[in-house]
């Protein structure tokens, strides 16, 4: 089944009847310990591809480093659309490299990346504490990439930085 099936079967197993709230599998925090392990291996393997060509288009990147404190000081709706702004950024970076990349092992490796990262972008979009539904208007701090493996480390830091602490700072105010 694809990856990112497994994401969206965990957040549908974790809602509650009459609770529809999306934010409800943030409480097992097991999950985003999964989804790191598994950037961490998507990382690994695609490291393991044999001669992944240099693109010849270089992507641009979502520069995901972030100061703890300046995070711990936005809400959370805030932090949910940085969020967004770099997950839609690195979708449309993967599908760029997708379409550069024709050797099986590093289209197999952008392919499985590309359906994580989709899904978490699809499943924070639902996320919503204010009026009005996020639109791909934002512009991130960026940077262009030419290595695919450059790709899959800034998807490594994205879930285990914000994505990480934006899931634990949902399961403070949501997991009594």
């Amino acid at each position: 089944s694809p990856p990112g099936l497994l994401l969206l079967t965990s957040f549908l197993l974790h809602l509650e009847d009459g609770h529809a709230s999306p934010m409800r599998w943030v409480c097992d925090n097991r999950l985003i310990r999964k989804y790191i392990g598994e950037a961490k291996e998507m990382e690994k393997r695609a490291g393991q591809c044999q001669s992944l060509p240099t693109l010849t288009c270089p992507m641009v990147l979502p520069l995901v480093d972030f100061r703890l404190q300046q995070w711990k000081s936005k809400s959370n709706e805030t932090k949910r659309r940085e969020i967004l702004c770099d997950l839609a950024l690195l979708v449309g970076a993967v599908a760029g490299a997708q379409g550069q990349v024709t050797q099986e092992c590093g289209a197999r490796q952008l392919s499985q990346l590309y359906q994580h990262a989709n899904s978490f972008l699809l499943l924070l979009q639902t996320f919503s504490w204010e009026a009005g539904l996020w639109e791909p208007g934002c512009s991130p701090r960026s940077t262009e990439q030419s290595q695919i493996s450059g790709i899959f480390l800034t998807y490594r830091q994205l879930v285990q930085g914000k994505l990480s602490f934006f899931f634990h700072d949902l399961a403070k105010d949501l997991c009594q």
